[in-house]
């Protein structure tokens, strides 16, 4: 088994910690610090020896901070998190923070005085986000200072760093070797005449060397540090532990392999100008060198964007594992709707019993991410962990949203389908049809290239919108080809800035959450491509549109038939005709008739 029901946390643990915590800083002449959820390779999922936002506070989300002041410590959440974070911590020591609607240097200002002094770990704290916190403090006379980690010094069990083997990941799978992507980045150095490039992102490291590892759980990532020069020889800084015979050969002679524990030291040692990423390296990375007199050319990390543009070898991989997951979500789906009437079923047997149908592909490396499947009020926490203490029965009239995904060697899956156990009520069929409408807008769109995802990303809300309703996450967000499940820079959000290309996979998941009473998500994996010309279209208009890699049935008990439109039926009986052909011949007899009648024309 893969996924864990256990509470890691309990509210009643934060008050103790948050009282040492304030012990250690006033003794250091501090009146307050900084408490992110990332670790020094700035990924979205930390390793538990770096899970330093939960040890403290209790909130286990994938996203957030506390800042810790003498009589408050404010847990900033963004929507995603605001009905979890209530559950998790200890209301009367720590305070949600609705974030980013109350900026961290706007929330400083009114609960410190002039000539306060916040401390912060550099290694956990990226350049940009804290030039963008020292100007919201410009003029408050609040300081920012460098330190060691306080709370390291106080987590007496703290876990060990991780150890995973690396892996050679196939160059079949990969698409390109790992000596054709660093000469081509380091080509794309020396036209910018930059010496070399630092990396710290976990999956960049490993999409360039074509590797994986087992860092993070649910991601198939190694922790180091690496140094690519323009020429396209490395210096990777990683355990010698995590290295096999047979791995040390596929890196080869232009790899050289150091300790990480020399990372800052190798830093000081370059000749730039060095390429640093503002948005992802530690601030650390920068202060070496700069206290080492060695120019900096900030720009972004080179590994995002190719890594981003899928090859053909990774689109591949990705259909591949796509089909072969939507068989064993259609093997599971047909087996929940033949099960839920008996009753007997809960949250966590739900969840059991759809990683067993992923399990018996035999090509499961890992699930995606920790399932989340919340019934009824459940399904309104938007980031749901089900647990031994939180594990609720699926009851009759009440909806399931079940978010799940895979990890198999050729590609990454992440899929939501919200599935009603018994006949649904009237508000549960209303939301449902509009997040599908949203769903199915983004599916169709065609847009001029050079769009970006906050762009697109109200198309999907327009239904909801006319409603009075909305979600508080973006609409999709990138997927990695056997790599992290969120992958950026692409996201289809507010906030997404970057042009969408060809070969990008986005998911597509709106959704709708009625706090104490239902949720609903709908989720299909997308990948950008080229669109034809059109009778009658600008011919030197170049346009991109998205297909679907998704093949599993939409539950059509959900659905309010009548308020599609005519365009709206013909994509969805199309799609469910291409599944019902797709995934038909993978799957047994009896899940073969539940998705002959589940994908029948609406």
């Amino acid at each position: 088994m893969l996924q864990s029901f256990t509470t890691t946390t309990r509210p009643e643990q934060g008050p103790p910690r948050l009282a040492a915590l304030r012990d250690a800083l006033a003794g250091a002449g501090y009146d307050g610090c900084l408490v992110p959820r990332a670790d020094a390779h700035q990924g979205e999922y930390v390793a538990p020896c770096d899970q330093r936002l939960a040890w403290l506070t209790g909130f286990t989300g994938s996203a957030g901070f506390c800042i810790v002041l003498p009589a408050i410590a404010g847990v900033f959440i963004d929507g995603r998190y605001r009905a979890q974070v209530r559950t998790q911590v200890d209301p009367a020591h720590f305070t949600p923070v609705p974030w980013p609607d109350v900026k961290p240097g706007a929330w400083l200002r009114e609960k410190m005085p002039e000539g306060a002094r916040l401390a912060f770990d550099p290694w956990l704290h990226t350049r940009k986000e804290l030039e963008e916190l020292e100007a919201e403090l410009e003029g408050s006379g609040i300081g920012l200072f460098a330190e060691t980690n306080f709370i390291d010094g106080l987590w007496p069990d703290r876990p060990a760093p991780p150890l995973g083997p690396v892996a050679i990941h196939p160059l079949e799978n990969a698409g390109e070797s790992s000596a054709s992507k660093r000469a081509r980045i380091g080509a794309e150095l020396a036209g910018c005449r930059q010496e070399v490039a630092v990396l710290t992102l976990p999956d960049s490291i490993c999409w360039l060397l074509n590797i994986r590892g087992s860092d993070i759980e649910r991601n198939p990532v190694v922790q180091a540090f690496a140094l690519l020069h323009a020429t396209g020889h490395l210096t990777l800084f990683i355990a010698p532990e995590k290295l096999s015979d047979a791995v040390r050969d596929h890196l080869g002679p232009d790899i050289t392999l150091r300790p990480p524990e020399e990372f800052a030291a190798g830093l000081r040692s370059l000749r730039g100008p060095v390429r640093v990423d503002r948005a992802t390296a530690p601030f650390q990375v920068s202060a070496e060198l700069s206290g080492a007199e060695i120019a900096i050319d900030w720009a972004a990390d080179p590994c995002l964007l190719p890594k981003a543009r899928k090859n053909a070898a990774e689109i591949a991989g990705m259909e591949a594992a796509h089909l072969r997951d939507g068989a064993a979500m259609v093997e599971f789906l047909a087996w929940l709707d033949a099960e839920a009437p008996g009753g007997g079923l809960t949250e966590i047997s739900v969840v059991t019993a759809l990683e067993g149908f992923r399990r018996a592909t035999n090509a499961l490396r890992e699930i995606s991410f920790e399932t989340i499947c919340g019934t009824g009020p459940n399904g309104a926490i938007i980031h749901y962990r089900v647990s031994d203490t939180s594990d609720r029965p699926l009851r009759q009239g009440e909806i399931v949203v079940i978010d799940s995904g895979g990890q198999y060697l050729d590609g990454t899956t992440d899929i939501t389908r919200t599935v009603a156990i018994g006949p649904p009520g009237a508000d549960e069929i209303a939301a449902f049809t509009r997040v599908l409408q949203g769903m199915i807008a983004m599916s169709r769109l065609r847009w001029p290239k050079t769009l970006a995802g906050a762009h697109l990303d109200s198309i999907a809300r327009y239904d909801l919108w006319l409603a009075g309703q909305d979600y508080d996450h973006g609409t999709g967000h990138g997927v990695g080809a056997y790599l992290c499940v969120h992958e950026g820079p692409q996201r289809l959000s507010r906030t997404g800035d970057l042009p969408f290309e060809p070969g990008m996979i986005l998911s597509n998941e709106p959704g709708y959450y009625r706090e104490g009473a239902f949720g609903v998500r709908i989720e299909n994996l997308m990948l950008v491509e080229a669109a034809p010309d059109l009778p009658g279209g600008d011919a030197h208009r170049a346009m991109l549109r998205f297909r679907t890699l998704t093949f599993v049935p939409i539950d059509r008990r959900l659905i309010a038939a009548e308020s599609l439109t005519a365009a709206e039926r013909s994509w969805l009986d199309a799609y469910h005709a291409e599944v019902a052909d797709r995934i038909g011949p993978c799957v047994s007899a009896a899940a073969r008739a539940w998705l002959t009648a589940a994908t029948a024309p609406v």
